[in-house]
């Protein structure tokens, strides 16, 4: 075995390399696209980046799981026509450096990738491959308009969600859909006989069964998404998020479905945009506040009313029923992330940074820009965040859209035993003590 493939393909003429990341599909790919059009063979690689893996908690992470899957099926087609997916993995740099050293690379092709870390990953690799004199061509592929595309008139970046909206909905265009099409120009694939690829074990993880969504929802779904969203005993959610999150559909296939049936999910789509924008802009948030006063709340550091919440043993049912179904499936219904958010952040008087690393660890979905944005969100320390005196009463929530208990019966079947936990806080005690806490705070 080598030390960062278990087989490279045997190369007698120069290639070009598809660096598949955030992107796990073949079809409406802009850098494979790309890379195709130019009629020289394309070589397509995924790595397996030990820096992102050695610092996940659990060896049984859903996400792995799902990936693997999608990379299994991308081999599939690959190998149907003729060639395969290089799979890598160990430090991103040292994995190119290998392979630049045994493959004649003629450039590079990938699609742009927004997050901090990414940024930073891209930017090493960048310099390697100019030190070397190959051209390493990026794409914007993960949004309709990449950040920086939408800003206010004096060339700020908007930090209110709503005139971000407007404006994006001004400059968008049909055209913006134009699919980059790949398929029919798979011919140009370099050949390669079937090339052995790392398993999840053999990279320190297990198989793990996992939840998701069809990559598209169907028409039925969207068309009466905005009646039935926010009610979790309902199959009223797209569940596409694990597919956004990892790129196995387009987003201008995603958003053409939106157009066509439910502007209320297009606008969540948006909000998506418009954190990732905001995280682009504001690198800081990953740490810190957006609006710095929030850093000086006193949060309490019980960590044994923590564990109670991740554990789902609150004594809120609704509360309790949403961490419970993220810890079994790696998935919270969206009305359920805002109430359970809110109850730890404003209930237990606990550092948003402790809820929004749990979700961070345990979602399917999960994605940088919006776990920060919208834990901040309910925190109120973030951009067009929720009012700190906003906080929401799980009694009267669960009344509201679980009125039957159908969601909670399903997740806390023993909510009516005498085995199930009285509350942890009472709820106007609790709602005092946050006031109290925020307004010490930001009153200084």
């Amino acid at each position: 075995m080598t030390p960062f493939f278990k087989a490279l393909p045997k190369a007698d003429r120069s290639l070009h390399i598809c660096w598949l990341r955030r992107d796990l599909r073949l079809e409406d790919h802009h850098a494979l696209s790309q890379a195709l059009e130019t009629g020289d063979p394309v070589l397509c690689l995924f790595i397996f980046d030990q820096d992102i893996l050695d610092k996940l908690d659990e060896k049984k992470d859903r996400r792995l799981s799902f990936i693997a899957d999608q990379l299994e099926s991308i081999s599939q087609a690959l190998k149907d026509a003729g060639s395969d997916l290089l799979t890598g993995y160990g430090n991103v740099g040292e994995v190119w450096e290998y392979l630049l050293n045994h493959l004649p690379v003629q450039a590079v092709y990938a699609n742009e990738d927004y997050e901090p870390y990414a940024r930073k990953r891209d930017d090493k690799v960048a310099r390697l491959l100019r030190h070397r004199g190959i051209p390493f061509y990026r794409f914007p592929d993960q949004l309709i308009f990449s950040p920086g595309a939408v800003l206010k008139e004096d060339g700020n970046p908007y930090t209110v969600y709503t005139p971000f909206q407007k404006k994006w909905k001004k400059v968008f265009h049909p055209r913006f859909l134009q699919p980059y099409p790949s398929l029919h120009k798979l011919k140009h694939l370099y050949p390669v006989k079937p090339l052995p690829s790392y398993t999840l074990e053999e990279v320190g993880f297990s198989c793990t069964a996992y939840q998701a969504g069809p990559p598209l929802p169907e028409a039925d779904l969207l068309k009466n998404y905005a009646a039935l969203r926010n009610f979790p005993a309902e199959e009223g959610t797209s569940r596409i998020g694990a597919h956004l999150r990892f790129g196995t559909v387009s987003i201008r296939q995603i958003v053409e479905r939106a157009l066509h049936h439910s502007e209320i999910w297009l606008n969540e789509l948006i909000w998506r945009e418009f954190f990732m924008h905001i995280l682009h802009h504001f690198t800081h948030l990953p740490e810190g506040a957006f609006k710095p006063a929030y850093d000086r709340i006193q949060w309490r550091k019980d960590a044994g009313d923590f564990e109670q919440w991740c554990q789902g043993r609150t004594g809120y049912p609704l509360v309790d029923a949403g961490m419970r179904q993220l810890n079994e499936t790696g998935f919270m219904h969206n009305r359920v992330r805002m109430v359970t958010a809110s109850f730890l952040v404003k209930h237990l008087l606990l550092d948003w940074r402790w809820g929004e690393a749990w979700f961070a660890a345990k979602l399917l979905d999960f994605e940088l820009s919006s776990n920060n944005g919208n834990w901040q969100w309910a925190a109120g320390s973030g951009c067009d965040a929720a009012p700190y005196f906003r906080i929401f009463n799980p009694d009267t929530q669960q009344k509201k859209f679980d009125p039957q208990m159908k969601y909670i019966r399903q997740y806390v079947p023993e909510v009516y035993e005498d085995t199930y936990p009285l509350p942890m806080v009472e709820h106007r005690a609790a709602r005092a003590r946050c006031l109290q806490a925020y307004r010490a705070a930001l009153e200084k």
